[in-house]
């Protein structure tokens, strides 16, 4: 298993082919990763979940 350590930056860039995250670590190195477009959309349904957003085709009833 891969050893935790806290983030201390990252960077995304668009490709031809979907996109590039670099991410970096305290007391680490810095890693590359391809993402697909479908890999991204995973990635932003899951970091909205997470901050307690709306999931997708859910509408807001202006309740609060």
């Amino acid at each position: 298993m891969a050893k935790l350590l806290p983030l201390q930056s990252f960077s995304l860039q668009e490709t031809e082919d979907g996109y590039r995250l670099l991410v970096s670590a305290i007391g680490g190195e810095s890693l590359y990763v391809s993402i697909t477009p479908d890999q991204m959309d995973d990635i932003i349904d899951s970091l909205e979940n997470a901050m307690g957003g709306e999931a997708e085709g859910e509408e807001d009833d202006g309740e609060y």
